[in-house]
């Protein structure tokens, strides 16, 4: 009976002590002295500490502990464990005879202990030598064995500040700790640090030392004990003081909400904690109690870098326009957040306005930086808020710029704003951060905005030689793992491409990291590379019938291509004849052209995927063929329906297809015509998946298509699943593909269930290269994908798991191993390259900027020249819109007129009269969230011309420009064909509500 009650005794204690407990375990050692636990409840306690940090896996520990054997001594095992695994004060709480549990001034007095230690954290962790201090308080008896090798293995690799971290935090989690510590900092000299903590000066000095070396002092006759008095004093006055400003701050921050919010309600999230953080006192910037007031807000985490993060932010901390290069997974986006901070503090002090922007180029990195980076470490002090196009504003951009301190935005909406604005509404930013700045060249978004920039510098000059007030300018840090070469070929040319990039930026400097290079090392883990060749000398009779079928069509209709079947220029060479037959108003060129191009796609498919894939590609463009060219029937089997819209041309081609569809489909079903791709990809991830305790790979492709079709493949194959591969698609949000595109949640939805586990192997298209914050993984394979040594750096990048494979997987006569060793070619040049220009003479080097600034500015300008002359150029009553495949008359260009200077729409009176509305399989596939009534084609032969779009109630048919041949009718006719509505030379007026509005009294 005796032990029962002390076992329940055990665990109500546990559940009493339950947030400081969880504070004070170290789960390693402790776990390494539980020989009763099972090794599977050891991994998962361990695997929980390392996903989700010390604390959560103490608490997993915890309700072990609570399930526990409960077996004889099991409750005293786990005592023992805490005595002897260096977590004594943990031990204290735990004991049922209650002997050792501390009482509750002894528990403020350790709180004010801890809280004084965090005031004065950023000096000890600069000042301290780590290893000293540790061997001293090892001999000391404060710290265990363990304590110290785990000290020196991050003082080791991560530097002496990173080291002195984790001595600070194994510290307070000591019995009795703070009198020790003051000795230890003494006794190895380091007497001005115990100085500083003690709070005592001068004469007081030769008092405190005599107290100090008593070993029997209590807590309340520390060293510190008058500031910790102090503190106490101090902590009631800002509780007083913040609980009268806890009204107005919170206030504050619902009328943020109520004008601006954003899709996911990341923004009224940060105003809520920004208004809740204001009701704790300074000292609740320190984290370690905030479980025993769950109405405190969460606690802010320290910003603190690296020794090799604050080599390369240094110069932008002194306000200078830099370029921070670091590899993928070493923490930009952390020091860019050091820097805001750093900024704004700065701007405070000295009274000036001071505002951030931070511009990305992708949308879901606006969230991503706000949630994970940006907010977390400064809402406490200021206001930030993401915005991209998928944010619902309330209010105007120059509005929320003005209400916020740092606006985490799409590059777009800034340009955007930029246009619009007239000169006095235009924001002054004090800090402009460029994510992935390597993107800041040629007419991209980033250029467009540095341009401005640029103008307002070279305006500076002149109105400095003219001694008039200059106009103020933001300071610029642009960030990017690898700013490329830009397809140089020599030394020289990849030089001249990182001195442009730094011109665009107007950056004094690059950075990467020399001092402290082994530490990055460390930090950031070098795959193994490997190649994967799968042997193409395979006989594929698939390939050969459709080649077949190829043969046959261009002999039909007289094209003779000089390139191979199944290659890229084979369809670039097949697009050129499509528009070109289109223009000449040949039908069957065109229609035969169009065909050739899928038959390609298809040998294409089945070069990188199965056979099957290639087979369904065309299968289904076939039936939809079928289905624009006959009549409406209810007969939906495969035999010929009755033809209507079908011309000799379209009945040649329909039924070639036909003819082969069976022989095609058979073969496709044979695995021993598999693709010998697929077997290496198969091999390969087998292996990676079998070799590690907790896989996780991203499999790169080149389209929506494969990445599709890959997809598939691992789920037709039971084999993967029992490895225990568990796989999804990554892809793109666009809609210019056959495949329905990824909604921003969707994708975050994907990378949310890889981060926790409930997803191992991603299959993603480029849109996982760069930027997303996808968790390190340990097998990265490009799938017959290389583009260039950017790409490629990213890529490699997301493999820096411990022991992680990079692998590139592609046949032999692909050429992708060739162009592989040429991006790695270039990317070796373009280290050198930034090593040339960081070494360049100074006034060498700001003058080539300064000149190839120049350049830009005087380029853009031609442009908007050439740009000018060519949109006013043509009067929209000199052309005409013909069908592309039967060339009738469609409209005219005095029939188009534009809403929201984006979508074309013809208002011809009885345009309905020449076309169909039929249901728009792609947009039904998509699930398109706007609204929309189908897809029109042309009545004669069924060529599609766009869709019917619901604009304000009304039924409007939207053209798509690439769907008609454009009639100039000039000085002499001319034809041509155009992909977007932005290439003609022509403007259309606005959409005229008013007039195609039904008038109320035919209501």
């Amino acid at each position: 009976m005796a032990e029962e009650s002390r076992d329940e005794r055990f665990l109500y204690l546990i559940s009493c002590f339950r947030p400081r407990l969880k504070q004070f375990i170290r789960v390693q050692p402790v776990l390494d002295l539980l020989p009763s636990l099972s090794a599977g409840e050891k991994e998962k306690v361990r695997a929980a500490a390392l996903q989700r940090g010390e604390v959560e896996g103490a608490e997993e520990l915890l309700r072990v502990v609570e399930r526990g054997p409960r077996g004889c001594g099991w409750f005293h095992e786990f005592l023992q464990a805490l005595e002897q695994g260096g977590c004594s004060l943990a031990a204290c709480y735990v004991n049922p005879s209650l002997s050792q549990l501390p009482s509750a001034a002894e528990e403020e007095d350790h709180d004010l202990c801890v809280h004084l230690v965090q005031l004065l954290h950023s000096t000890l962790v600069d000042r301290m030598q780590t290893m000293q201090v540790a061997e001293k308080c090892l001999q000391m008896g404060i710290f265990q064995d363990e304590d110290l090798d785990r000290i020196h293995t991050v003082t080791d690799n991560r530097g002496n500040r990173d080291g002195a971290r984790e001595l600070l935090s194994r510290i307070v989690q000591k019995k009795d700790w703070f009198s020790p510590f003051l000795i230890a900092l003494r006794e190895t000299q380091h007497g001005g640090l115990a100085d500083d903590l003690s709070g005592n000066t001068g004469e007081n000095r030769q008092n405190e030392m005599k107290n100090s070396t008593n070993e029997e002092t209590k807590v309340t006759s520390q060293p510190g004990y008058a500031i910790v008095e102090d503190l106490k004093q101090q902590e009631n006055v800002n509780d007083s003081f913040s609980s009268e400003n806890s009204v107005s701050e919170t206030s504050i921050g619902k009328n943020s909400i109520s004008d601006v919010s954003t899709g996911d309600g990341s923004v009224s999230n940060s105003n809520e904690n920004l208004g809740q953080s204001c009701t704790t006192s300074d000292s609740g910037m320190f984290p370690f109690y905030e479980d025993e007031v769950e109405s405190r807000a969460s606690p802010e985490p320290d910003l603190i870098l690296r020794d090799y993060q604050m080599e390369v932010a240094k110069p932008a901390l002194n306000g200078e326009n830099i370029i921070i290069c670091l590899p993928t997974g070493s923490g930009k986006t952390r020091v860019a957040v050091y820097i805001t901070k750093d900024h704004l503090d700065k701007k405070k002090r000295a009274s000036e306005p001071g505002k951030v922007i931070v511009l990305v180029n992708k949308v879901p990195l606006v969230e991503q930086h706000l949630r994970k980076e940006f907010n977390p470490f400064l809402k406490r002090w200021y206001q930030v808020i993401g915005l991209s196009g998928d944010s619902q504003l309330k209010i105007s951009f120059p509005e929320v710029v003005s209400r916020n301190d740092v606006i985490i935005s799409t590059a777009q909406i800034l340009e955007n704003s930029l246009l619009n604005a007239a000169e006095e509404d235009e924001e002054d930013f004090s800090l402009i951060i460029i994510d992935e700045c390597h993107h800041t060249q040629k007419e991209g978004v980033y250029n467009n905005i540095m341009r401005r920039y640029l103008k307002e510098k070279m305006k500076n000059r002149k109105l400095a030689k003219e001694n008039k007030p200059l106009i103020p300018q933001p300071q610029i840090l642009g960030l990017t793992a690898s700013p490329g070469v830009g397809g140089a070929t020599s030394y020289s040319k990849a030089e001249e491409h990182i001195l442009k990039i730094c011109a665009n930026l107007d950056a004094f400097r690059i950075m990467t990291v020399e001092e402290h290079a082994s530490q990055l090392k460390n930090q950031v883990k070098e795959p193994y590379k490997k190649t994967v060749i799968a042997d193409d000398k395979r006989r594929d009779p698939f390939r050969e019938r459709i080649t077949e079928i190829m043969t046959d069509i261009q002999n039909y209709c007289q094209l003779h291509p000089k390139s191979e079947f199944g290659t890229q220029t084979y369809e670039q060479w097949v697009i050129r004849e499509e528009r070109k037959a289109a223009k000449e108003e040949k039908r069957k060129e065109r229609v035969c052209a169009e065909h050739l191009k899928k038959y390609n796609d298809a040998l294409q498919i089945n070069d990188t995927i199965r056979m099957v894939d290639a087979y369904n590609h065309l299968n289904n463009f076939y039936k939809e063929e079928k289905s624009k060219k006959t009549v409406r029937s209810d007969d939906d089997d495969d035999d010929e329906p009755a033809v209507s819209k079908q011309d000799e041309t379209d009945e040649f081609l329909i039924g070639l297809f036909h003819a082969k569809k069976k022989q095609l489909k058979e073969l496709a079903r044979k695995p021993e015509y598999e693709n010998e791709k697929l077997i290496q990809l198969r091999k390969t991830l087998m292996e990676e998946f079998t070799k590690t305790e907790e896989p996780r790979g991203i499999i790169f492709t080149k389209t929506r298509l494969s990445a599709f079709a890959l997809l598939q493949w691992i789920k037709d194959n039971p084999k993967f699943e029992e490895v225990g591969i568990k796989a999804s698609y990554l892809i793109g949000a666009g809609h210019n593909s056959e495949i329905k595109p990824m909604t921003q949640n969707e994708q975050r939805e994907v990378i949310d269930k890889f981060r926790g586990g409930n997803v191992n192997l991603l299959i993603a298209t480029t849109v996982a290269e760069e930027g997303l914050d996808i968790k390190e993984c340990n097998i990265v394979i490009r799938y017959g994908l290389v583009t260039n040594e950017i790409a490629m750096v990213q890529a490699r990048g997301r493999a820096r798991a411990d022991e992680s494979t990079y692998a590139l997987v592609a046949s032999s006569g692909s050429g992708a191993v060739e162009r592989e060793d040429v991006n790695i070619f270039r990317e070796k040049m373009m280290y050198k390259a930034i090593q040339r220009v960081q070494k360049m003479p100074q006034e060498e080097y700001l003058n080539k900027i300064q000149n190839f600034q120049l350049q830009s500015i005087v380029e853009k300008q031609m442009k908007a020249k050439r740009d000018r002359h060519k949109t006013y150029k043509k009067n929209p009553s000199l052309i005409t819109f013909l069908c592309k495949n039967c060339h009738k008359l469609v409209c005219s260009g005095e029939d188009i007129q534009v809403i929201e200077n984006m979508h074309h729409v013809s208002v011809k009176k009885d345009f309905q009269s020449l076309y169909h509305t039929r249901e728009n399989k792609t947009l039904q596939d998509k699930h398109a969230d706007y609204q929309t009534n189908g897809e029109i084609i042309c009545k004669d032969c069924g060529q599609a011309w766009g869709n019917m779009m619901v604009h304000r109630g009304l039924d409007l048919p939207c053209l798509k420009i690439r769907n008609f041949v454009v009639v100039f009718e000039d000085k002499k006719t001319t034809k041509h064909i155009f992909k977007k509505w932005g290439e003609l030379p022509v403007r259309f007026p606005s959409f005229d509500y008013a007039a195609h509005c039904p008038s109320s009294d035919e209501d």
